[in-house]
Order: C-alpha cells, then sequence, then structure tokens
C-alpha cells in the first residue's frame, strides 16, 4: 500500500461525502490565566452556542510540562481545548462535529469569553 504524502492536499479526497463532518480550530491569546473552572465553564457554555446536546460534562487535566486541557462529549461529536501559561498566555480549541454549526459565532463567543487580545481561527 502507498500512503498519501501528508502535505500534498491535492491527494485529499473526501471518503465518507454523505456524513457531514465539520471542524474549527480557534486559537488566541487570553488577558487572564485560564484554570479548570473557566475550561469547563468555556465548554459547557460552548455546546449552547453550537447547539450541541453534552454527554458528558466537561473534563479536565493539567500537566505539568504542558498546561491544562479539557474536553467534552457531544452527541455529535466534541471539543477539546488546550491552554498554556508558558512560554506565552495562549490556548487553542479543537471542535470536529457531525452536525453543522456557526463558526463565526463560535469565534466571537470565544474572543468575548477570554477578552483576546489576538484570535484566529481555521473551518474545514
Amino acid at each position: 500500500m502507498t500512503l498519501p504524502a501528508l502535505h500534498a492536499d491535492a491527494t485529499y479526497r473526501d471518503l465518507a461525502p454523505m456524513i457531514h463532518r465539520q471542524r474549527l480550530v480557534v486559537e488566541g491569546y487570553p488577558t487572564y490565566v485560564i484554570t479548570a473552572e473557566h475550561i469547563k465553564d468555556y465548554l459547557s457554555q460552548l455546546s449552547v452556542v453550537t447547539d450541541m446536546i453534552t454527554l458528558i460534562e466537561p473534563v479536565t487535566h493539567c500537566s505539568d510540562l504542558y498546561g491544562w486541557a479539557g474536553w467534552i462529549h457531544w452527541e455529535t461529536s466534541g471539543a477539546h481545548f488546550y491552554s498554556w501559561e508558558r512560554p506565552i498566555s495562549f490556548f487553542s480549541v479543537d471542535i470536529y462535529t457531525c452536525k453543522a454549526f456557526d463558526p463565526e459565532k463560535v469565534v466571537a463567543f470565544t474572543a468575548e469569553y477570554f477578552r483576546t487580545t489576538e484570535i484566529v481561527a481555521k473551518g474545514f
């Protein structure tokens, strides 16, 4: 079996076009230190913003090397959250769903929630 080159977008094709899949990565610089409670609250509120049904409450974990991580399981997939305090104050949210949602609402909500100084997003 020949594996496709990972850097070549031209080799990618949708193997299941009958299944809706939507992804969004949102990253930014928060104006305060993010805690486990912030992550849990953010992911719970994100469920409302995206109109997703929560299957389990958000789970968090703090690594001494890499900082905070969180996850929420939705009926239609879920979202991961990562937060660093060093080398810079930074967060990254990775959303994967099998149900459509409005990415502009997610970005606006995230920017407001974390009072970001800068925020970027990429959907695919």
